[in-house]
């Protein structure tokens, strides 16, 4: 069927598809909009960078030099990002260097993208992030952290007024230079209410502007994400303030992803995460997956263009290995070498549906990340992979040329590399007798 199909030409102006007067659902129905009254969330939803701070806590990633960093913070702002959270300069003169560093490029390129970094609720961690801002002339957002989960106080020996202590002072310090706080409960999704009660009216009272929940060890599903959220609503409700939340996950029971969007629909406002999901043990959200499916839900209105370049940037910087099926990323992500999808994809660029070629085998179109749909030709093949790799090379689409190429391919263990296809159609270009004749 499909020998037969492939020859079909679309002669006539029925079989051409004009989509400019086509709704979504006519062409595409989807199911992740039954029976939803509006869209997902209304506010505005923030994204918060971890890569070079939380991403370099994986055991396996090269602390990338200043200049890395710089181009991935530029990186970052073409991509909309948010805030980057710079790094821990309370760790050493080394992340101070690199933080001031990133702090002046943000200045001196008038970048959008605001800074943050992470620090221990202790004046000695606040400090060295006032004394940068200070010598910098930029407002750099404090993420303060203390441990909150039973386990961690047992293990640290932390009694309760001593954490009010610290967090209370921490944060007031950070205030007194008009520094932006966000109070971070560590392990938060397996702390007890009668810990994070008092701890979010301490640190509130003492100034922070934002509370950020954090999936420290990847223990919460969607049901305890939920449960967590409207505690944590309900509590800053009760205070009469106008608090942000925030959501820091992390990857160890593969829900990162899932967690990170069931917390913007359960009301959090700003969602953190890592490209390419890099960071401690599992690691984190992958954010570059995140905006991903932000943008496609019409949460956020970014331009990815720069995605692919940003997590490759990621890459090399750190040097980590990119898996092929990585979404959007891996070099296999829209690349197919089967021929029913690649007869399904050939026929809608030939009847000029460019944009019904990038979807109908594809969940997550191509062209936002300014890439195509990759036919290639291996053993799973058929005559449609070779005639579209043909045409997009500039190969007459000959008998001769399809027949020798598919006796190798079905004979191959492997897709047949670029270099070995022009080789072959040009080895077989000029067969004699019938083989000249066209397929269509």
């Amino acid at each position: 069927m499909e020998r037969e199909e492939s020859r079909m030409a679309p002669n006539d102006a029925h079989d051409r598809v004009d989509l400019d007067g086509m709704k979504p659902d006519e062409i595409i129905y989807d199911w992740n909009t039954v029976e939803r009254t509006g869209p997902i969330t209304r506010d505005k939803i923030y994204v918060l960078d971890e890569t070079l701070r939380d991403g370099l806590q994986s055991p396996s990633v090269v602390n990338p030099n200043l200049t890395d960093k710089l181009m991935l913070v530029h990186t970052m702002d073409e991509l909309g990002i948010d805030v980057a959270d710079v790094g821990l300069p309370g760790s050493g003169q080394k992340a101070v260097d690199d933080v001031a560093g990133i702090c002046q490029e943000i200045v001196r390129s008038k970048l959008h993208i605001r800074p943050a970094c992470a620090c221990r609720t202790l004046d000695r961690d606040v400090e060295p992030i006032i004394e940068i801002s200070q010598k910098v002339g930029i407002a750099i957002e404090v993420l303060a952290f203390i441990g909150t989960s039973p386990i961690r106080r047992f293990v640290e020996g932390w009694e309760a007024y001593r954490m009010y202590k610290l967090v209370r002072e921490s944060i007031q310090l950070a205030r007194r230079y008009n520094l932006p706080v966000t109070f971070v409960t560590e392990d938060t999704t397996r702390a007890k209410p009668d810990t994070l009660f008092p701890l979010y009216h301490v640190a509130v009272e003492a100034g922070a502007s934002r509370i950020c929940l954090s999936d420290t060890v990847a223990h919460s599903t969607p049901d305890g994400l939920r449960n967590l959220v409207r505690f944590t609503k309900n509590v800053i409700q009760g205070m009469g303030k106008e608090i942000g939340i925030d959501w820091h996950g992390h990857n160890d029971r593969g829900l990162g992803l899932t967690n990170a969007l069931h917390a913007v629909e359960c009301g959090v406002t700003r969602v953190h995460g890592t490209a390419l999901g890099i960071g401690e043990r599992c690691g984190n959200v992958p954010i570059d997956q995140l905006m991903v499916n932000m943008k496609l839900l019409e949460i956020i209105d970014n331009d990815l263009s720069k995605m692919v370049l940003y997590c490759k940037q990621a890459a090399l910087a750190m040097h980590w290995p990119v898996p092929k099926n990585y979404p959007v990323v891996g070099e296999d992500a829209f690349r197919t070498s089967t021929g029913v999808h690649a007869a399904a994809i050939r026929k809608a660029h030939r009847i000029g549906a460019d944009w019904l070629a990038d979807r109908i085998y594809s969940g997550i179109p191509a062209s936002m990340f300014g890439l195509k749909q990759r036919i290639e030709i291996g053993q799973m093949s058929g005559e449609s992979n070779v005639l579209f790799w043909l045409e997009q090379h500039g190969f007459p689409p000959r008998k001769s040329i399809v027949r020798r190429i598919m006796d190798i391919a079905k004979q191959s263990d492997r897709v047949l590399d670029d270099v070995e296809l022009e080789f072959i159609a040009r080895r077989y270009m000029n067969e004699s007798d019938d083989d000249y004749e066209e397929l269509f």
